[in-house]
């Protein structure tokens, strides 16, 4: 397994250049009330099916008190377009009215007790830590980040975030791990996907260990995908 330190600084490096020194999460949000439950919906679910049903429920629903008094009926219906629904609109109502009555209306600001929260795990919690309030517990491993982190070597525990997330916290540099997970899950966006790699227009296709990619090996005829991050400016 990978664990030199000049690798994991290769890596960030790189991956910075890439996607940028300061990536975020792509669930579209104003505020804590708004990050909170569009995380809340993304496991499971796409972030961009999460963005096209928050719209019309961010209109409807504008504080927890809102979420925790609202009829499960109409609150499914707004989130019909999302994977497991019924039990989301479920549990965020749960957790909406622990969040007014536990904690008088303010996201909790550790992992303990934001996984008490029905709904809530410990990928959850991190993103809601790392965007919404800075702080860096633990590092959020999705499927993006646990597939990028099985092939670069950086852990063995492939389907299993709870062992990848505690290989990549021995691994990585505290002050690094809110970072590293957002450009881990850059690269599984980008390059790395699960069906089909293009290790060919990976910036760490010379490094990485299940990389398909030799030196000097030559890009498909049809040439690279368009990639968004060709012209970003990452000064």
């Amino acid at each position: 397994m990978k664990s030199d330190s000049k690798y994991i600084n290769l890596i960030l490096t790189r991956l910075s250049k890439r996607y940028g020194y300061d990536p975020h999460t792509h669930l579209k949000h104003r505020n804590m009330v708004h990050l909170f439950v569009a995380t809340f919906l993304s496991p499971q679910s796409t972030d961009a099916q999460v963005n096209r049903a928050t719209p019309r429920l961010f209109g409807k629903f504008r504080t927890f008190e809102d979420y925790a008094s609202a009829d499960p009926r109409t609150l499914q219906r707004y989130l019909k377009s999302i994977n497991f629904y019924r039990t989301k609109a479920r549990n965020l109502r749960r957790s909406a009215r622990m969040i007014t009555e536990r904690f008088d209306g303010e996201v909790p600001k550790t992992i303990a007790e934001l996984t008490e929260l029905p709904g809530v795990g410990r990928k959850v919690a991190n993103v809601i830590l790392n965007e919404g309030y800075g702080i860096d517990e633990g590092i959020a491993v999705d499927t993006h980040c646990g597939r990028v982190s099985v092939r670069l070597g950086l852990s063995r525990h492939k389907g299993n975030p709870a062992k990848i997330e505690q290989d990549l916290l021995r691994r990585i540099p505290k002050k690094e791990w809110g970072r590293a997970s957002n450009l881990l899950i850059e690269l599984g966006r980008d390059t790395c996907k699960a069906r089909k790699k293009e290790c060919y227009r990976c910036v760490l296709k010379d490094v990485c260990p299940s990389s398909d990619a030799k030196e000097g090996q030559n890009v498909p005829r049809s040439g690279p995908a368009s990639n968004k991050y060709n012209n970003r400016d990452h000064k």
